[in-house]
């Protein structure tokens, strides 16, 4: 498996956005926009919406869907004046309300609103919506009964008997990995979320395949300030340092004593419990640890250092991708064109290196996605793994030591995260099937 194969994507064009004062609070939507829509569709909030509409890429939208509930009847005029906006610019508006009082709801709805589907959601009612302002009806005209048609002047001939469809062919998945992988994941700069990002990937790839998931391994090597335990709730135990001590002469039975196993379906060897110095171990130590994990699991996730060490060439000649997350600051900037140098020098596989913009601009976001697309051709690289701002969220959830797949199921970035896990799991077994 190649750096070229993980994650190619082309972001979606964006066709509408939500409208919210915090569109988390309207779940359903998000559910059912994503249902729709798929990626093509961003979220902003009242205030960013009305500095957006001034923009030329408003012209782009098909509609927008305005959220709104008890909390936003102070803010009525404010959004009033959103939708209005929308309406000078030839964009259909769809109104999301719960709770909102009769004088409010008529004021909204008065304000040039196309179509209104309460809040929570009723099945297929957003559909149903998005359905009405494609066609151009409003809701009356959609709910009104169709004309009885008039008789036929002639007996129809009888239809041709329908045939039903073949049924399709399934193809069977495979029933194992064959081969082993590593994925790497190390920061450009401190708090670019690398620790993470490996925790959760790793977590979302042991629950990739529900009947047959694969075995996954999370390693931190971050001697000194590692924190997985920390975000999982697990020990830091005095074996480690004899497993990393040991690692060239220890067996697997051994190595997998060290591990610590998270919800029985993923398993990890947590740094150790004392601030150890880097260099206590060198590339040959590294890469029979390397060894002893790919001999027990299908996927292995290294949380490295941020700091460069002797053996942060031997994890990347190990890794089939080598993740490295940054911001879009000036900080990470400077240390990732560092860090290319550095590898240019050596003649090292700069082309398993994958580029992860974390906390990136929202997709409506226009002066953001052109500072990303300067980065990017200034460092000459490919961002095209963009995170969002998972916000507080994410910080309580590594504080409570869960992933965010329990903690908050429906956060932005655990729902990127999940797609990458996706991805990576399908090209591994594409690559199984292949060989």
């Amino acid at each position: 498996m190649s750096g070229g194969l993980a994650l190619k994507s082309t972001p979606a064009p964006i066709v509408a956005c939500t409208i919210a004062r915090d569109v988390q609070t309207f779940d359903l939507l998000i559910d059912d926009i994503e249902a729709e829509l798929g990626e093509a569709w961003g979220d902003l909030n009242f205030m960013e919406a009305q500095a957006f509409f001034v923009q030329p890429e408003a012209d782009d939208l098909e509609f927008v869907a305005v959220a709104v509930d008890d909390e936003d009847e102070p803010d009525i005029e404010l959004i009033i004046r959103v939708i209005e906006q929308a309406k000078m610019k030839g964009v259909k508006v769809i109104l999301i309300a719960e709770d909102v009082s009769p004088p409010i709801l008529h004021r909204l709805l008065n304000a040039g609103t196309d179509d209104f589907v309460p809040y929570p959601l009723p099945e297929m009612a957003f559909h149903q919506s998005v359905e009405r302002i494609r066609a151009g009806q409003t809701i009356a005209e959609a709910q009104a009964p169709a004309p009885t048609p008039a008789a036929p002047a002639v007996a129809p001939a009888a239809a041709e008997p329908v045939q039903p469809p073949a049924p399709a062919k399934i193809r069977t998945p495979t029933t194992s990995m064959r081969d082993r992988v590593v994925f790497a994941v190390q920061s450009m700069s401190g708090g670019t979320g690398a620790t993470t990002l490996a925790v959760n990937l790793a977590w979302e790839l042991a629950n990739a395949d529900k009947k047959n998931p694969p075995s996954v391994c999370l390693i931190d090597l971050d001697l000194q300030f590692g924190s997985t335990a920390t975000y999982l709730d697990l020990t830091r135990r005095d074996v480690i340092f004899e497993v990393l001590s040991e690692a060239q002469t220890m067996d697997v039975e051994a190595y997998k004593q060290a591990l610590q196993t998270y919800e029985g379906k993923l398993s990890v060897f947590t740094a150790p419990a004392d601030i150890l110095p880097l260099d206590l171990i060198g590339p040959t130590e590294v890469e029979a640890l390397l060894k002893l994990a790919q001999e027990c699991f299908d996927v292995v996730i290294v949380d490295m250092p941020t700091t460069i060490v002797q053996w942060t060439e031997t994890v990347l000649n190990a890794a089939d991708v080598y993740f490295t997350t940054l911001e879009l600051d000036m900080r990470s900037a400077q240390n990732t064109m560092r860090f290319i140098k550095a590898l240019q020098a050596e003649d090292l596989p700069i082309d398993k290196v994958h580029y992860v913009l974390n906390r990136a601009p929202k997709g409506l976001d226009m002066s953001g996605k052109a500072r990303v697309k300067h980065l990017a051709e200034s460092l000459n690289i490919e961002l095209n793994t963009q995170l969002p701002d998972g916000a507080k969220q994410v910080t309580q959830a590594c504080d409570h030591g869960v992933p965010l797949a329990i903690f908050a199921k429906k956060n932005v970035l655990r729902k990127e995260i999940a797609k990458m896990a996706k991805t990576l799991h399908d090209a591994i077994r594409a690559e199984a099937t292949a060989g």
